[in-house]
């Protein structure tokens, strides 16, 4: 199982969040380091400035109760025995170590600090100088931290943060989703439009360059089929001539007369498949269909009268098809059962992983080698020790190419109990 994310919108969003997240740890430690701690340390020197100044001339821990009663009114400081201050507050104080640590170290003595809170902030210090006293000290401009506005900061500059990496992300990977489709038409025999030359520099040269490759591939496709139907109408021209002087030909030359008829056939057969496997009828485009009824017809057309095949047909929504490419690819299946072997033919259709739709045309024949099988699908191979030696070699191949326009592939495998099985899956999206 992989943590990272694959996709350049996953790995640039996970990017900026460990920047973003280092960003606020510098800047929450720069924060502490430079500017809270300063801050506590001049507070606190503050107050034991304040607390010097009031134990100015202290003797034998007396405090002269003139001095204390001017000071009190002029600052608001004052100075009470334990049982007073908790009358006017201290028991409600909050003891704070650290600044107890930090006002020891300042006084040179061992030093207590409570904080309590109401109009203005208190700070009850005990001093080393008079254990038994209580140095009541007011303070305003201070606030207690307050961390939503930090957190809603945070948020809000993480969702920008995120918001701008998937519009960079977007507008970067657009023209490259383009290029795939694009890519993925071509290799199904379609050329669209050249793309739109947008995005970065490199984009940019990369689209430039695919549109000229394409443009260069469909000029080959069609100089191939140029040249295609040239040979095709070429070949068919004599080809009828020599049927016309075949059936010229005498009662005595009926067996010559059959043979050449039949090479005649073959030949016409040929060129068609020929044709089939460069066309492979990309003009024909994907429409709903139900699957059942099409299989369901090309059984019907393609059974002999003397032969026997058993259609059984599954559940299976509707899905885009190339309906005549997909009556051929069923057609040439069954038509090549029936060749190659003699007794039944079974198909069945139905949905396999709830991902693809299948057709299914086996028979009870000899089979077919394993190290053979993928060699089937390349162009003029034939199975020659196994299935014959009839046609082109051009069957398989033209139904591979076929069903891999629809996004599918095909399978072919011996059946445990014998014969060959074929198996077309289709992605029902």
């Amino acid at each position: 199982m992989k943590i990272l994310p694959r996709s350049a919108f996953g790995q640039t969003v996970l990017l900026i969040g460990f920047l973003l997240l280092i960003n606020q740890v510098v800047s929450y430690v720069s924060i502490a380091l430079y500017i809270l701690q300063p801050n506590f340390q001049q507070i606190n020197e503050l107050l034991a400035k304040q607390v010097r100044v009031v134990f100015i001339d202290v003797k034998d821990a007396e405090l002269s109760p003139a001095m204390a009663e001017a000071f009190q009114r002029e600052t608001g400081i004052g100075v009470y025995r334990e049982k007073d201050a908790m009358r006017l507050g201290l028991a409600n104080a909050v003891y704070v170590e650290f600044r107890s640590a930090q006002m020891s170290e300042l006084l040179d003595g061992p030093a207590e600090v409570r904080i309590s809170r109401g109009d203005e902030y208190l700070f009850w210090i005990r001093p080393p100088q008079a254990p038994s006293l209580w140095v009541k000290i007011p303070l305003s401009g201070i606030e207690e931290s307050n961390f939503s506005p930090l957190i809603f900061f945070l948020v809000i500059l993480g969702v920008l943060s995120v918001a701008g990496g998937w519009l960079f992300v977007r507008n970067l990977n657009r023209p490259l989703k383009a290029l795939q489709h694009a890519a993925e038409d071509v290799g199904k025999g379609e050329f669209p439009e050249p793309l739109e030359e947008q995005g970065t520099t490199e984009i940019m040269a990369v689209t430039q360059a695919f549109n000229h490759m394409s443009k260069g591939i469909k000029q080959l496709e069609d100089d191939r089929n140029l040249l295609m139907a040239g040979i095709s109408h070429d070949l068919r021209t004599p080809l009828t001539r020599i049927r016309l002087s075949a059936e010229m030909m005498s009662e005595q030359d009926e067996f010559l007369k059959d043979g050449i008829e039949g090479d005649i056939d073959d030949m016409n057969a040929i060129i068609d498949q020929f044709i089939d496997y460069i066309r492979h009828d990309s003009k024909d485009k994907p429409e709903i269909s139900d699957l059942n009824v099409l299989v369901d017809d090309v059984v019907h057309a393609e059974t002999p009268t003397d032969r026997e095949v058993n259609y059984s047909a599954g559940e299976v929504k509707p899905l885009p098809l190339r309906y005549v490419a997909m009556k051929r690819v069923i057609a040439n299946l069954i038509q090549n059962a029936i060749r190659y072997t003699e007794g039944k033919i079974h198909v069945a259709t139905g949905i396999e992983n709830k991902r693809y739709a299948y057709i299914t045309v086996s028979d009870e024949g000899a089979g077919i080698p394993e190290s053979e099988i993928d060699r089937l699908f390349q162009p003029f191979t034939q199975g020659d020790k196994a299935r014959g030696t009839e046609g082109s070699g051009l069957g398989l191949a033209i139904i591979k190419r076929i069903v891999d326009t629809h996004g599918g592939k095909v399978i072919l495998a011996n059946r445990k109990q014998g014969g060959l099985e074929a198996k077309v899956l289709l992605p029902l999206q």
